[in-house]
């Protein structure tokens, strides 16, 4: 059986006003499984949202705020519920940053989250099969749909002149609900796709299914999988095989780890990942290398945006019950109200105690809409000279 990870954060000290006493948040992420790479700069972002609020000291009236963590192994349904379950029922958390992949993201929310009344902000899971989920109001998500996504990698292809692609996708809710997306956009737009099959991680060989890619064919390889799992099998048996040497990396393949493995043999390979340009993202990569990890690691900045709006929530509702804050977790987010950014957490809960309006803007330009879901914002990525290098945003 695979080790739930705890981890508490101790930090700062009890104020003295009425209400102080430790609000405890759970940090729900695959710190084990095919994106553990992603994982801890994903929970040091929540973490830094969660001190930045403790050092300010106006948080529900001198209150405190510590997290802790519990492993999903990103694809194991059964441990994220087990652990969720940890979270609420044994660590009386208050709200959940989490889950991070959109399999174990539903289950633990369809089986603990709803019925225990919990709010869960996931950073990462983009199923867009999570936009239609019964919440009862519990459930956001400070990243975009693949919905979005998958017009999005139609246009970077587009306008890259490509019309025609194969495309393999690790086989679970976000491979499938993100390739099944990608292809309705390219077919619309005009582009062909030749193969739209799955892949299984964890395998030691993946010369069988690079053999039906490249039978049938294609200018890029689209690898909708997970850089520590078969989507690297994939790339590298693609390699080695000389069936492809151009790709297309979405959001799970889009790391630290991919440019280590991929910069140099992949070299004019692309992708995209959810990010933002601006004041806000500029302000929170600083503070995070400040802080001794990498921000721009994927969803890294959506993971302290998804803290920092349950924090705000619960000031704007001056309770942490989430059946009462679940309520302004969209007014926080949105227009009217003074923008925040990072760093600005300490100043966001004053004007909220003083009776003012917030419209948090965060690390990830967070604007949600519909059914509480990040309207996305994408950095284009491309391999160059051995580096991963950011080309522009959409």
């Amino acid at each position: 059986m695979k080790k739930i990870l705890m981890a508490t954060t101790a930090v700062a000290l009890l104020g003295t006003g009425a209400h102080a006493e430790d609000t405890k948040i759970g940090i729900l992420l695959g710190f084990t499984g095919p994106l553990e790479s992603l994982a801890n700069d994903m929970a040091a972002g929540a973490e830094l949202a969660i001190s930045e609020v403790n050092e300010s000291g106006n948080f529900l009236d001198g209150a405190t705020v510590s997290s802790e963590r519990g492993d999903t192994g990103c694809i194991d349904a059964g441990l994220a519920v087990a652990s969720a379950e940890r979270l609420i029922t044994s660590d009386r958390v208050k709200g959940i940053v989490g889950g991070m992949c959109s399999g174990e993201t539903t289950a633990s929310l369809q089986n603990v989250a709803i019925p225990n009344g919990i709010v869960m902000i996931s950073p990462s899971a983009t199923s867009p099969a999570l936009s239609d989920v019964e919440d009862n109001g519990l459930f956001f998500r400070t990243s975009p749909s693949d919905a979005r996504q998958g017009q999005v990698m139609a246009d970077i292809l587009n306008d890259r002149g490509i019309s025609e692609v194969a495309v393999t996708y690790t086989n679970n809710d976000y491979g499938k609900g993100l390739a099944d997306s990608f292809e309705t956009a390219f077919k619309e737009s005009g582009g062909t796709v030749t193969i739209n099959t799955s892949h299984e991680d964890g395998k030691a060989d993946y010369s069988a299914e690079v053999g039906a890619l490249a039978s049938a064919g294609g200018e890029v390889l689209v690898v909708a999988g997970y850089v520590d799992q078969g989507g690297a099998g994939i790339v590298n048996g693609a390699l080695d095989a000389g069936a492809f040497d151009t790709f297309m990396f979405p959001d799970g393949m889009v790391s630290d780890t991919l440019e280590e493995k991929f910069a140099e043999s992949a070299d004019g390979s692309f992708g995209q990942n959810p990010s933002a340009a601006g004041e806000g993202p500029d302000t929170y990569k600083k503070m995070g290398e400040e802080a001794g990890f990498e921000p721009t690691n994927a969803f890294s900045p959506e993971s302290y945006d998804a803290a920092a709006l349950i924090l705000l929530a619960m000031q704007a509702a001056g309770s942490n019950d989430p059946a009462e804050y679940k309520e302004k977790v969209m007014e926080v987010a949105n227009a009217p109200g003074e923008k925040i950014l990072p760093g600005e957490l300490g100043k966001a809960l004053q004007i909220i105690k003083d009776g003012g309006d917030v419209d948090y803007v965060g690390a990830s330009a967070v604007e949600l809409i519909g059914p509480g879901e990040s309207a996305g914002s994408y950095r284009e990525i491309e391999m160059k000279d051995g580096k991963m290098v950011t080309v522009g945003y959409r």
